[in-house]
């Protein structure tokens, strides 16, 4: 089994300083803050990072800053996924693994394939990638639910295919992958809500949003989870419970970036067609922060 892929994953935000550029020095001490407080892996360039509205050279840069402050201590996986085939074999061969453990690869959004679609996008990245390949099913993002049977083949087919993140938001779905997935397969909840839960069931953990800016309780609740300390691990979830429904309510990441701002630690802005959270919401993720702490 993928130890290393086992417990808390965040899927980290790209901050922007106001005039949309990258802001490096908020993005290193994200990712200082989390690996000093329990986090297990950092996810780069996901849906999080807002991975469609960055172009290839920023999204260079961003590897270079997350790697030279992560220096090693923690697993790094990368977000290379689409609905093109050939230009995701493509970005696979022309990317640099140096540091880097594994990819996250997006379920095609937009074409809507077939199951058989889905299997043949997926050998062929599999086929193409020099490091292992974690699936990632979010049919919420893409309009098209990869289904159990069909992970279980790419499980069960090719040897670097070691996990999915799962984000469809179906507790049953969560369960037939458990039930049906070879020893080492990996199933990681893509949803903050029913990560515990997953775990519970005998998930290997998370790769979170609301992780990154509080680490430390979060990544807490997913050891006991994974521990079966069932008690203490859902008084946390049950802490955790607001401010994780607030992040989601209006957008994703727009949620996050709001309670990173709320914290003082980078600004809020996000890139077209994203916005920031209304006013609304940066109020009632203030006084959850504060209820929380």
């Amino acid at each position: 089994m993928n130890k290393k892929f086992v417990g808390t994953g965040v899927a980290l935000v790209t901050p922007f300083n106001k005039d949309l550029s990258v802001d490096h020095k908020s993005l290193a001490n994200i990712v200082e803050n989390n690996i000093k407080n329990g986090t297990d892996y950092l996810v780069i360039s996901g849906t999080t990072g807002e991975s469609v509205t960055i172009t290839a050279e920023e999204k260079k840069e961003i590897i270079k800053t997350i790697s030279n402050t992560n220096q090693g201590r923690l697993p790094l996986v990368l977000g290379i996924g689409g609905n093109n085939t050939l230009s995701v074999v493509e970005e696979i061969k022309n990317t640099d693994f140096t540091g880097i453990d594994a990819i996250l690869s997006v379920s095609p959004y937009y074409s809507k394939p077939t199951q058989e679609g889905l299997y043949q996008h997926f050998k062929t990245v599999s086929e193409a990638s020099p490091v292992p390949v974690i699936l990632y099913n979010v049919p919420g993002r893409t309009s098209k639910n990869m289904l159990p049977e069909t992970i279980i083949s790419l499980a069960n087919d090719f040897e670097n295919i070691i996990a999915v993140k799962e984000a469809a938001g179906d507790m049953h779905q969560y369960l037939q992958l458990l039930k049906d997935k070879p020893k080492n397969f990996l199933v990681i909840s893509g949803d903050d809500d029913l990560a515990l839960s997953v775990v519970l069931a005998g998930g290997a953990g998370v790769i979170s949003v609301i992780g990154q800016a509080l680490p430390k309780e979060f990544a807490k609740m997913i050891k006991l989870g994974l521990e079966g300390n069932v008690k203490d691990a859902y008084f946390l979830h049950y802490k955790l419970m607001e401010i994780t429904g607030l992040i989601f309510s209006e957008n994703n990441p727009s949620g996050i970036k709001a309670v990173f701002e709320s914290l003082n630690i980078c600004d809020a802005t996000v890139r077209l067609p994203l916005v920031e959270a209304t006013a609304e919401l940066k109020q009632k993720i203030t006084q959850a922060l504060k209820e929380f702490k």
